[in-house]
């Protein structure tokens, strides 16, 4: 590595045996469009030379790779720990073969609850790093009691969860994000906005749920610079006081949220970001093969920071530290 290391995390993959089991279910994720425009699909699947290929031509010396959207979390129990085990499996092989560019977060079959802890146990002795999950697993959120024997073993463990957008519920689609034609509809229900506050809710209830008061070590990664969070904090705030937690939502975010640019490389929102939280506590990820900025756009982005140690931090150490990256 370089002497100013570059870390990307939440870099997307998928395996196609995932793709066809989620193709299969009764009514498909739409979200999967997105996989196969262009040529996602090729780079999703690439878990060798092309996408080392990539990461050179930005100058990224290491990438976290973790499923892409919408995971596994769509599938019936049985499927999702079957497929979970195989994802985890390949992400653990791609980072044999690659030591020195590739680490991974793990798949987990968030719809079988009772099986979760046992998968992120076991990728996590496999060398996973972290893992990735969703807001909701069909109807069950993810601050469901259902779900704390999972957050109790990631915070023993030390693994941290990063907790991605995805689809919000048919429901919440037929309320707020219809009425145009399929592809807006779609997109105004992801991309465009209901993607980012599904995963800023998901937060939120997490916060509000106590859970981490119970797991004060619990950390949580959220992408797209916090999911709208940061930037509406001064509202968020008056929740503990009608929910009566002790903590502030920003001392959660300050505390036990690390926030990623998802390629977002934006200097206003970096201004923001270290204006309600600390420079240890942002994280660089490109959000690959959906966004894919140059080496010259991350340069003059990483050039906003106002010290060697912050940019130094924000490229590399965080990652590291977090993630338990050597560098």
């Amino acid at each position: 590595m370089t002497a100013l290391p570059l870390i990307a995390i939440e870099e997307h993959w998928i395996m196609p045996d995932v793709t066809s089991g989620l193709r299969a279910v009764p009514q498909p994720d739409e979200s999967l469009a997105f996989n196969e425009m262009g040529d996602n699909q090729e780079r999703l699947e690439d878990l060798g030379a092309g996408r080392i290929a990539a990461m050179d031509a930005q100058g990224i010396d290491m990438s976290v790779l973790a499923l892409t959207p919408p995971g596994v979390q769509p599938l019936p129990p049985r499927e999702a720990l079957a497929l979970s085990r195989a994802a985890n499996d390949m992400a653990a092989a791609a980072v044999a073969r690659h030591p020195t560019r590739f680490r991974s977060l793990s798949t987990l079959p968030m719809s079988a609850p009772k099986d979760v802890v046992g998968e992120l146990e076991r990728a996590a002795a496999m060398g996973h790093v972290g893992t990735m999950v969703y807001g909701r697993s069909g109807d069950l959120f993810l601050d469901d009691p259902a779900y704390d024997d999972f957050f109790s073993a990631a915070s023993e463990l030390g693994q941290p969860v990063f907790i991605h957008p995805q689809l919000p519920s048919t429901a919440v689609r037929d309320a707020s994000y219809r009425g145009f034609d399929p592809m807006t509809d779609l997109a105004l229900a992801t991309f465009g906005w209901g993607w980012h506050l599904d995963a800023a809710i998901a937060v939120l209830r997490l916060m509000l749920r106590g859970t981490f008061d119970r797991h004060p070590d619990l950390q949580v990664v959220l992408g797209h610079w916090g999911e709208m969070l940061l930037f509406w904090l001064d509202r968020a705030d008056s929740l503990p006081r009608v929910a009566g937690l002790a903590r502030s939502i920003s001392d959660y975010v300050r505390s036990n949220l690390y926030v990623t640019t998802s390629g977002m490389l934006n200097p206003a929102f970096l201004q923001h970001a270290l204006s309600v939280t600390s420079v240890d506590r942002l994280i660089f990820s490109t959000d690959y093969p959906f966004q894919r900025p140059t080496r010259e756009e991350i340069d003059s982005f990483l050039n906003h920071f106002s010290s060697e140690a912050e940019r130094k931090q924000f490229s590399s150490a965080n990652a590291a530290s977090l993630y338990g990256i050597a560098v």
